[in-house]
């Protein structure tokens, strides 16, 4: 068997895919904060453009691709499915590991699909800047990457532990065009206030949601782009799990186990959702979103309407949270700190179509080690959490044979000072207080 496979251009994939129409019991839809009432796509057009507003409330289970965006993904994708052949060498499984490899795009990660996508519909309706906020800064590089594809401006707000962790995630995107700023910032309300509280605030993806969206309604020619979460940039990202099928029915196999890791949702979504079909028709199938034990939302968060960022300024999402004022600690997985979780990814769990682990940032350094060695490529620390989940699979029963794939979302080149932490000793495992979720969990809204 090929080690590496590719998707030919007669087999690439032109449709996205929508898993909102197949969950059983479906989804409760967002609220308007100040009336409970559902939102309409006309309620939320101040914030993102109508193209998107329509998938994000989509009945359809396949949408079209653009023609424009798939001519910008054609410097990536399809992106290749590869055999962890060495890595499955070096464990002594019958197991076979296959990981869908989406550092290959140009800001190294999986955030570019839907970057190029959402830029794409922000210029189609003559939007000229967009705001957002980046964790570990991948999701900042690929929107300012896909800005620049389309004439536009760009500025991200980038939480502050991931700006003074991963400096080189900014040069990436001042190259691109980006301008970035650290969170909490001087820049917002909601910055100002935080760095008056606490001017050494680690800050987090709630706080920087906040600062993105006061820029954006502080401006006319300004929407907001948000890297996870929402559903339609889950819809963007099923082009993982689509090409996934396709590549591995090239080769004769089938997926037993299919792993991402949880942050806000889209990477697992991403490679996950387009096999939902498959468990619903009874196929043995396990889908496993793996997140962090400092940051537990699916293990140990509760499932009700919440806010989106700390200033309660966001729609309420149906989603497993911690609370809005959640404060992570400053792991190095900073794509992976958020309090809550994709209201899609949510439903999967609630209907139990997906699995959901949180294991130590120790043992993922460890897993992601152990991948570089035999397989050549650093993995970014986000990603480090499904290769750590796909190695306890297939070491459950070293003899029992399985296919196993995993999302390498993106590689970790631009994160070699949390590798230089982990071999001087100077990261630890963190679990969360329980008292502290709990504490956090009582200012939910109440609906």
């Amino acid at each position: 068997m090929k080690k590496m496979i590719l998707l030919p251009d007669s087999e690439r994939i032109t449709q996205w895919y929508n898993v909102m129409p197949d969950i059983p019991n479906g989804m409760l839809p967002p609220l308007n904060p100040a009336t409970k009432e559902p939102l309409t796509p006309e309620l939320m057009a101040p914030i993102f453009p109508m193209g998107l507003l329509e998938q994000e409330m989509s009945p359809h289970r396949f949408i079209d691709i653009p023609e424009e965006i798939q001519d910008i993904w054609s410097i990536w994708r399809p992106s290749p499915l590869i055999r962890a052949n060495f890595l499955e060498e070096k464990l002594g499984t019958r197991a076979k590991i296959f990981f869908k490899y989406e550092g290959v795009s140009p800001s190294g990660s999986h955030k570019t699909n839907s970057a190029v996508a959402q830029a794409y519909y922000n210029k189609r309706e003559g939007v000229k800047r967009l705001a957002t906020e980046t964790g570990a800064g991948q999701w900042g590089s690929a929107l300012a990457f896909a800005t620049h594809k389309f004439g536009m401006e760009c500025k991200v707000y980038m939480v502050r532990v991931s700006y003074d962790q991963k400096p080189y995630r900014k040069s990436m995107m001042n190259t691109y065009g980006a301008t970035t700023v650290a969170s909490p910032s001087p820049d917002t309300p909601t910055g100002r206030r935080i760095l008056a509280a606490d001017p050494n605030s680690n800050g987090s993806l709630g706080i920087a949601i906040s600062e993105a969206l006061e820029d954006t309604v502080s401006r006319e020619d300004t929407k907001y782009a948000l890297g996870s979460v929402l559903n339609h940039v889950c819809i963007h990202q099923s082009i993982i799990g689509l090409e996934v099928k396709k590549q591995l029915a090239m080769v004769g196999e089938t997926a037993d186990i299919v792993i991402g890791c949880c942050g806000g949702g889209s990477n697992f979504a991403g490679i996950a959702a387009p096999f939902v079909t498959d468990k619903l028709e009874g196929k043995k199938i396990r889908l496993i979103g793996v997140e962090p034990a400092s940051c537990p939302t699916l293990t140990k968060g509760i499932y009700a309407y919440d806010f989106g960022d700390v200033s309660s300024m966001t729609p309420l999402l149906y989603m497993y949270t911690l609370g809005h004022d959640f404060m992570p600690p400053g792991i190095h997985a900073g794509g992976l700190r958020y309090h809550g979780m994709s209201p899609i990814v949510s439903a999967l769990l609630r209907e139990n179509l997906m699995e959901a682990r949180a294991v130590h940032q120790m043992e993922c350094f460890e897993a992601g080690v152990m991948f570089a060695q035999t397989e050549g490529i650093i993995p970014a620390p986000e990603s480090c959490h499904a290769i750590r989940a796909a190695i306890d699979e297939a070491m459950v029963d070293p003899k029992e044979p399985k296919t196993i794939v995993f999302n390498l979302s993106g590689h970790g080149m631009l994160d070699l000072s949390s590798y230089d932490k982990y071999f001087s000793g100077d990261l630890h495992n963190y679990e969360y207080p329980e008292a502290a979720i709990e504490e956090a969990k009582k200012h939910l809204p109440v609906v």
